[in-house]
């Protein structure tokens, strides 16, 4: 089921939650909303979902207006971060439950609700657990009903907000592997929310940045953590460092000296120069480099991540350097970027 955000304004109290988004969900795509807290992914998802309604703006379901039906009527299954299960009901009462509130010409025979629900068990991997109550499961357990109850009604389109917020990072991972499973088996068009940036780039085919009730930029995982669109995109995927600099015909100045830095497509003047720990080269020296003074430096897995302070930069600049580097503190180490982006100054980050 394709999925169509057209122009989309909502307002709470007169408060503007999300402003003009539009949005193309491709039939069968796992899509991810990603964004700090006040973002609009959240309202997003209840939007798609029919648990609100757009102030503005329309929600196809194919070439369907939405926009106002309920969530019944628009067939969709919700998976929340809490689990939501119905504490007094069996795991297996639960995953049937949605199949037997159903009336008229939906409703189905008692024999069929129990042969789904027992069928979607299996599927989830909780055979052998039909007779358990939820507080008798683990989180991961529960958060499997869960997704076993949305399935059961076939939805057309499945929404899980921050499906796996409650959990514990292992069993975040696991889950992650296999909500990417279960989907490419079920080829339901899947959106899901999170804060979770290596979540999203994990799970999603694609995934729209959120920022302040905007969409930032919609692209695939790689395109994303590799061409950010914007400050606030780079700020907020993955980590990354920002110095000041002025662009003088398509080149680079830091502290008065070149960089011998690109800056394509940036008009002179002031700007901002981004990059990533793992993204630079540690140089000798020289006049077209960065140069820092050692604030603090620890070991991480295969590499040491250093913090430098930089004269005239009021934040620390992070680097990653090979372990055997002799990196102290109050040691000086000059770097230069191997990859970057460039944006105006008047552009702001997160």
């Amino acid at each position: 089921m394709e999925v169509k955000v057209k122009n989309v304004r909502k307002e709470f109290d007169k408060f503007p939650a999300l402003h003009d988004v539009s949005l193309d969900i491709r039939s069968g795509e796992l899509i991810a909303l990603l964004g700090p807290s006040g973002s609009g992914k959240t309202t997003l998802l209840r939007l798609i979902a029919g648990l609100d309604f757009p102030t503005e703006g329309a929600i196809y379901f194919g070439e369907e207006d939405a926009s106002k039906k309920s969530v019944q009527e628009r067939n969709v299954g919700f998976v929340f971060q809490h689990y939501a299960l119905f504490r007094h009901m069996t795991v297996l009462e639960n995953v049937g439950f949605g199949l037997k509130v159903r009336t008229g010409k939906d409703k189905r025979p008692k024999k069929e609700i129990e042969a789904r629900s027992r069928e979607l068990l299996d599927f989830v991997q909780l055979k052998g657990f039909e007779k358990r109550y939820p507080n008798q499961l683990s989180g991961g357990q529960r958060q499997r009903v869960a997704l076993a109850r949305a399935l059961a009604i076939e939805p057309k389109v499945l929404l899980l907000d921050e499906p796996f917020g409650a959990l514990d990072a292992q069993v975040r991972k696991e889950l992650r592997r296999w909500l990417r499973e279960v989907h490419d088996s079920t080829g339901h068009t899947t959106v899901f929310v999170t804060h979770d940036q290596e979540e999203a780039l994990e799970l999603a085919d694609r995934v729209v940045v959120m920022s302040q009730g905007r969409i930032e930029q919609v692209g695939v995982p790689d395109e994303i953590y590799d061409t950010p669109n914007s400050p606030t995109v780079y700020s907020f995927i993955g980590q990354s460092s920002r110095l000041p600099v002025s662009i003088e015909r398509g080149q680079l100045y830091f502290a008065g000296h070149p960089l011998d830095l690109e800056a394509k497509g940036v008009a002179d003047g002031d700007g901002q120069l981004f990059f990533r720990p793992h993204d630079v080269e540690v140089v000798e020296g020289g006049e077209t480099a960065i140069v820092g003074t050692v604030a603090t430096s620890r070991r991480t897995a295969g590499v040491r991540q250093v913090e430098l302070e930089v004269r005239g930069v009021s934040e620390k600049v992070e680097i990653e350097i090979p372990v055997d580097h002799p990196a102290v503190a109050k040691s000086r180490i000059a770097f230069k970027p191997r990859r970057w982006s460039v944006f105006p100054a008047d552009e702001d980050g997160v």
